[in-house]
């Protein structure tokens, strides 16, 4: 069996990216290890992830290329999809802890959803899937 384990985010520092994901976004901070020169291992967890699900690797910026790239990992497009079991409760959560959502509420035949950015501007899907 194969699965993703960890997806890395590039931020620009460790302590404000963990802020937002666990204070704003509700995530688990799962490892905040120290490596050396400054470089930490850090991994947070959306709420209800069991230990074998996918985690964001927050990883700091090393030199201008990495540093052109945080907030805009994927060219503009929704690159992180959250999945909620109850749109309305999150939604009005993250609206109450400053998260900035692009767009009001849409129902849809795959679900509710809207687009949200994180503190750097990456977007986000905010999904509860149709049952």
């Amino acid at each position: 069996m194969s699965r993703i384990a960890l997806v890395t985010l590039v931020v620009d520092d460790y302590d404000e990216a963990i802020r937002f994901y666990v204070d704003a976004l509700g995530f688990r901070l799962a490892e905040d290890e120290a490596r050396g020169d400054g470089a930490r291992w850090v991994v947070v967890v959306p709420p209800g992830t069991d230990e074998g699900g996918t985690g964001l690797l927050l990883a700091r910026a090393k030199g201008d290329a990495q540093s052109a790239r945080v907030g805009d990992q994927t060219g503009g497009r929704v690159g992180f999809f959250l999945h909620t079991d109850d749109f309305a409760r999150d939604h009005a959560r993250m609206l109450a802890a400053g998260v900035t959502f692009l767009e009001e509420p849409r129902h849809e035949p795959y679900g509710s959803v809207a687009v949200f950015q994180d503190l750097y501007g990456n977007r986000w899907d905010l999904l509860q899937p149709a049952a």
